[in-house]
């Protein structure tokens, strides 16, 4: 018979300011997640809260943990009670919009829009499933699905042939183990928008990022380490 067991962790949550584990720290850590994917650095950003979240944002700390993710700060940075004061003298003017009325599907949901100064944007959709643990489902208008609990590739390309032999033959080069590989389309014709996620048992290098930039159908390269 198989046996479900409870680690010690899920029990008493991670270590983390404020009350709540699903609205503090699984907030923080969709916010952190999504600043590492992001390019560049972020003068404006908006926040989008669906849910138990658009409910309580203020009250569990959920607003503030939202910015101290996108200034880098994970869930037991005490800085994150000052978030809103250090990304004002940052220049990151930071919104929140309640959304009671759309049915996202599942109770803990934030949209984190992040523009740049240049123009460039990026949405990331998170969700938060309790513990401070977490699921990005969302890249801009591409449904993507992974956690960011194993060092993570996030790799922005064309929907063309060879361009997956290629990536995974740099990750073979750097003796890198993939624990987890999906493709996620905008479209269901080749050719399109695409990002692949690849979930690694391995350290990913920084020369990996410019090795793969330069296959021509790549367009972005974002890595991710806990």
């Amino acid at each position: 018979m198989k046996k479900n067991y409870i680690s010690l962790f899920d029990v008493i949550g991670p270590v983390m300011v404020g009350p709540s584990s699903s609205h503090t720290s699984g907030a923080n850590s969709i916010a952190w997640t999504a600043r590492q994917i992001f390019s560049g650095t972020p003068v404006k950003v908006d926040f989008t809260l669906y849910g138990s979240f658009a409910d309580t944002f203020r009250g569990h700390g959920t607003d503030r943990a939202l910015v101290g993710g996108i200034l880098g700060y994970r869930s037991d940075d005490v800085r994150i009670r000052n978030s809103f004061e250090i990304a004002k003298e940052a220049g990151i003017l930071c919104s929140f919009t309640p959304d009671r009325d759309t049915d996202v599907g599942f109770p803990n949901v934030v949209d984190i829009v992040m523009e740049a100064a240049d123009g460039h944007s990026l949405l990331v959709r998170g969700e938060s499933l309790g513990g401070g643990r977490i699921r990005i489902t969302r890249m801009n208008n591409i449904k993507v699905d992974f956690t960011g609990e194993y060092s993570t590739l996030i790799v922005g390309h064309r929907d063309e042939a060879g361009t997956l032999a290629f990536i995974t033959s740099r990750l073979a080069n750097h003796e890198i183990n993939i624990a987890f590989m999906k493709l996620f389309r905008e479209k269901k014709e080749r050719g399109g928008p695409a990002f692949t996620v690849i979930e690694a048992d391995d350290f990913l290098p920084e020369e990996l990022e410019d090795e793969l930039l330069s296959y021509p159908t790549i367009e972005s390269v974002d890595m991710i380490e806990l």
